[in-house]
């Protein structure tokens, strides 16, 4: 029995190992591990039962916490543009514009994947969307299997690491810290991320140029009278636009801006005045544009638009996430009324998803309160501290071990299941060991986002999984026989991007200004500058009066 008192916490942390496995739902596993605990704990006068008196306060907390309720806005929006259609016309564009390049269509899908990040923060809508819509048609003209499935599995995961991420929001709320400092540090290892994916492309298509091959010419769609596809025009819209808001924005800004508002204004000012110049274009027909140029205006500036409503105005501070995801929301819906794409059904679909993740999060946020509840009153925090605060290595040692850890136990856990069981034990020691917290989410979440990537365990995988073809079919337009996708193929696929994730995560490690760049701007106070003097004087108080009577003010 003295055995079982000295090592409850570990035992405590065992069982619910155990639960988990075992596949019982991980909220009703997290309570229950905690009531069954609890009872014992309280039996053995460990604690008394006055401990749980804070539960319903506790649980009124989760529900009346305003930061959380940016997952239901971001989801709703995400789910509105997915079944909208806008990630087939975005893959269908940018697909035209760089198809006639080796590996253009995987180019196109890892800047689509990366757009799809900056509006839905979705993994499992992005990867599904882009295999119902891409890997067909890379399939069509012959890209290699494993490439294609590659690609297409870690743009979907962009979704995880590229604001407005869901894990974000819940990692800055397990941390304790603001989701716009978050989203700040998230937003250079996203986009390096996204660069080193079409970086292996790039080298995949000058190394092996059969398993990226260039669109046809009779499947370049976009031709002007003259032959040409009109590159040249959206060349010339593109430097106007962009000179034209760098000229604004040097106008309306003062030096001293953050360099995040600049770059939001910039991209606000660009997509702006490129927008206006096609329509211009269009309504007086002037023809100074090409087709292509056009389309690629019209398709790709309204999603821009959102997302400068949703990140742009919480970077430059106009509203919180909580609003920002309420206006994405908003904007979506507009977005898909004005496309003519707005049904009931659709609104219907998408608005009972979001509330089946919104309850899926409360349920999962109650467990872990009450399983974190009992973990403490046996001293489970001070025994999670003294294990990782001995490890040899310091810091390094602590980062090291929590990547490991996290990295396996995301192959059987979701992001939400993880940022709430390990995260509350973990934040706590990174704190004392003098990590920066926004630093050790992103790693936490790079790390979580390579995990969905790993076979034969890798969500993204299973969700890629479903929509790649199982049976051999005859494709419509070239009536070619193509082969199906073997899940072999999908997960030999995801090793290369594999090793540049975690490639990612040990860069964020070694290099942390990449994250901490959020601090740029931000007013800070020397502790030890700042002195507190009382007088504490007879007859000289705070009250104004000499007489030496503390109450004679009040008389």
């Amino acid at each position: 029995m003295e055995f079982f008192i000295a090592n409850m916490a570990p035992i405590m942390f065992g069982t619910l190992v155990v639960f988990l496995l075992l596949g019982f739902p991980v909220a009703f596993a997290l309570a229950a591990n905690g009531i069954l605990y609890g009872l014992i704990g309280m039996e053995l006068n460990l604690f008394s039962a006055s401990l749980f008196q804070a539960l319903p306060q506790r649980v009124f907390g989760i529900v009346s916490n305003d930061t959380l309720l940016a997952v239901p806005f971001f989801t709703l929006m995400g789910l509105v543009l997915e079944r909208s259609g806008m990630a087939e016309d975005l893959l269908e564009t940018i697909g035209q514009v760089f198809g006639p390049l080796r590996g253009g269509l995987a180019i196109a899908v890892v800047l689509v994947g990366a757009m799809l990040a900056a509006t839905t923060g979705v993994v499992s809508a992005s990867v599904i969307s882009m295999g119902l819509i891409s890997l067909p048609i890379m399939l069509r003209y012959g890209y290699d299997r494993r490439l294609a499935s590659g690609v297409i599995a870690a743009s979907g995961t962009l979704s995880q690491i590229i604001p407005p991420s869901l894990v974000l929001i819940i990692l800055a709320d397990q941390l304790g810290r603001s989701i716009g400092d978050m989203y700040r540090a998230a937003m250079v290892p996203g986009f390096l991320l996204a660069g080193a994916y079409i970086a292996y492309i790039v080298l995949m298509s000058l190394i092996k140029p059969s398993s990226a091959p260039a669109l046809p010419e009779e499947a370049r769609t976009f031709r002007e009278p003259n032959g040409s596809r009109g590159g040249r025009s959206l060349l010339v819209l593109m430097l106007i636009s962009a000179a034209s808001a760098y000229l604004l924005t040097q106008w309306l800004e003062k030096d001293t801006a953050p360099v995040d508002e600049k770059v939001v204004l910039s991209l606000l000012l660009w997509g702006l005045t490129a927008f206006v110049i096609a329509i211009v274009n269009k309504v007086f027909r002037l023809k100074m544009l090409s087709a292509l140029a056009e389309r690629v205006t019209f398709v790709m500036i309204p999603p821009l638009f959102l997302i400068f409503l949703v990140l742009g105005t919480i970077f430059i501070g106009i509203a919180t996430p909580t609003e920002g995801g309420a206006m994405g929301a908003v904007g979506a819906i507009v977005m898909a009324l004005i496309r003519g794409r707005l049904t009931l059904d659709l609104l219907r679909q998408a608005m009972d998803t979001t509330t089946k993740l919104s309850c899926f999060v409360v349920f999962i946020l109650v467990g872990s309160t009450v399983f974190g509840l009992t973990f403490r009153g046996v001293s489970g925090d001070l025994w999670v501290e003294h294990l990782l605060i001995g490890l040899p290595g310091g810091e390094w040692g602590f980062l090291i071990v929590v990547s490991i850890l996290t990295f396996v136990l995301a192959f059987f856990l979701d992001f939400f299941e993880l940022a709430f069981i390990i995260v509350p034990l973990l934040g706590p020691v990174a704190d004392k060991l003098g990590i920066d917290l926004i630093w050790f989410g992103i790693i936490l979440a790079v790390n979580m986002q390579t995990s969905f990537m790993h076979p034969p365990f890798g969500f993204a995988l299973f969700y890629l999984r479903s929509v790649a073809p199982k049976d051999a079919y005859r494709d419509k337009v070239t009536g070619q026989r193509i082969e199906p996708v073997t899940t072999g193929q999908i997960y030999w696929g995801s090793v290369p991007f594999i090793v540049i994730q975690l490639a990612m995560v040990a860069a964020v490690m070694i290099f942390p200004g990449m994250v901490m760049h959020y601090k740029a701007g931000q007013s800070t106070v020397d502790p030890s500058s700042v002195k507190i003097e009382i007088d504490t004087t007879y007859g000289t108080s705070i009250y104004g009066d000499e007489s030496g009577d503390p109450g004679a003010a009040f008389k």
